[in-house]
């Protein structure tokens, strides 16, 4: 592409303007394209799409197409695809982006956690608003002490590769909807890359109460250990071995098999 013509690349995620796993993306985007970064300020994971609707949002420039807002994955994509410039503020697009490419997200999402996840939720909240959209994730090593690693270079440049291939396609390839991809990496150097669909990933359910020094209770949710049932073509299944999965995923829930559809014409009936 001539300077005249490259992509413009939106970059954001849910573990903060800082995170390497951020900047690894952007550098490798901007190999071939325009990437502007906006991001929020602090670790922002598990926020899934939630939007701050009830205080004001604050934007601060941390470098040169590098922004950080005080808010959620899914609010920084918002502001940074509908702020106009205005009363001294600059607008922080110079265009329409090409691309939304949310991650290297510290940790994978594989199967439901697409529905929690702030990494995924800033991809999608491109699709919705008619942007193609890359939501990506590397997982976690352990070195010889057992302390967890996190080396996202190998998954920035795979992302690159698939942006360069995404943003090659007609628009006839991508459907009547933004395209939304789900990339997970495995620690280290992928094997290869597969096509999958969503698997099944299942945490402990997991409720920890404590006691403050003042004799109220507190509570701790989430964590605990996680497990998949087996699902041939399933993105749990090609993290097992060693490869990187590529999903997409649709952003109409809608659910219409034959079983929903009776259920749902069984409980119409019983309100006629």
């Amino acid at each position: 592409m001539s300077e005249a013509k490259r992509a413009l690349v939106l970059c954001s995620n849910d573990d903060g303007v800082h995170a390497r796993g951020l900047e690894a993306a952007a550098r490798a985007l901007s190999a071939f394209a325009d990437v502007v970064v906006v991001a929020p300020e602090t670790e922002q994971s598990a926020m899934s799409h939630s939007l701050t609707l009830h205080r004001p949002l604050r934007l601060r420039r941390v470098a040169e197409g590098r922004w950080g807002v005080d808010g959620t994955p899914a609010d920084c994509v918002y502001l940074a695809l509908h702020l106009e410039e205005r009363d001294g503020v600059p607008k922080i697009l110079p265009r329409r982006p090409d691309l939304v490419v949310s991650g290297v997200n510290r940790g994978i999402n594989l199967g439901q956690d697409v529905f929690y996840s702030g990494t995924v939720a800033a991809a999608r909240e491109g699709a919705l608003r008619g942007v193609p959209a890359i939501a990506a994730s590397c997982d976690l090593a352990k070195d010889a002490l057992g302390n967890l690693t996190f080396d996202p270079e190998p998954a920035a440049a795979l992302v690159a590769a698939i942006a360069r291939a995404m943003l090659a396609l007609p628009p006839r390839e991508q459907g009547g909807q933004a395209l939304l991809l789900n990339l997970n990496v495995p620690a280290g150097t992928p094997k290869g890359v597969r096509a999958t669909t969503l698997g099944t990933r299942l945490w402990t359910e997991w409720v920890e109460q404590r006691v403050d020094p003042r004799g109220r209770s507190y509570y701790w949710i989430g964590g605990g250990s996680v497990s998949h049932a087996e699902r041939p073509g399933s993105d749990t299944e090609a993290h097992d071995e060693g490869l990187a999965s590529l999903t997409v995923l649709q952003l109409d829930l809608a659910r219409r098999d034959g079983a929903a559809q009776q259920a749902l014409d069984t409980m119409l009936a019983a309100l006629r």
